[in-house]
């Protein structure tokens, strides 16, 4: 779980360094950092998507993905859900408490916090849980020094949720063979590239409407391997 450590200390600090600093972070600053960022996550989605073995697999888990997840309207109901708890909090005065809700739901809700556990309870390298990290460490100081404290508290559901993921995945890894592990990572790949694209400003993906793809990986390099 050191990649969900990592996170979770990453936002930590920076919320420390946004409280310090308050509002003397420049706009244009965050914006440079945030692109450099995505062409960080771009070369690292290109590497677990490189592999692949049957890149077939991985065209029809993504198209099977994207079905499913729009057919759900995933990435609808997750911005409907964060709309709902910051209106909830808003109304009710909670300062604090609204932050707190807010910076979670940025931290927690997304394909990298998913695929990112998956990768750090397989084993690997978490490259995409350091990723995210200096995102979430950088988004952290630009909160803190606008919203204030409420943010530190994100750090405890982030490490829940990707502490949960990651257990799991460790649980069902005996399982998954090489070959499905390959098409699993080289999927997820492709997800992170839409983000690193989105973080650069090249285009617009609805990412959380991929993540059912992973899943599709899963099953398809099953199926394929029997």
């Amino acid at each position: 779980m050191i990649g969900t450590l990592v996170n979770a200390g990453a936002i930590i600090a920076g919320t420390a360094i946004g409280l310090a600093a308050k509002r003397r972070i420049p706009a244009k600053a965050g914006t440079i950092a945030v692109k450099v960022i995505g062409l960080v996550t771009l070369f690292i989605g290109l590497q677990m998507a490189v592999e692949t073995r049957n890149p077939l697999i991985v065209a029809a888990s993504i198209i099977l993905g994207v079905l499913i997840g729009e057919t759900l309207s995933i990435e609808d109901r997750l911005e409907n859900l964060s709309r709902r708890l910051e209106n909830r909090f808003d109304s009710a005065g909670g300062g604090i408490t609204r932050t707190f809700i807010t910076a979670s739901l940025l931290f927690c809700v997304g394909p990298m916090a998913i695929m990112g556990s998956i990768e750090d309870g397989l084993g690997r390298m978490p490259e995409i849980l350091y990723t995210k990290s200096v995102m979430d460490g950088v988004g952290s100081a630009l909160f803190a020094s606008t919203l204030g404290i409420g943010v530190i508290f994100s750090a405890l559901p982030v490490l829940v949720y990707q502490g949960s993921l990651t257990l799991a995945a460790q649980a069902v890894s005996g399982y998954l063979s090489p070959p499905v592990v390959a098409e699993l990572t080289a999927t997820g790949g492709l997800i992170i590239m839409a983000i690193g694209l989105n973080l650069t400003g090249a285009t617009k993906i609805r990412v959380a409407n991929l993540i059912p793809a992973l899943i599709a990986a899963v099953a398809i390099a099953l199926a394929l391997q029997k």
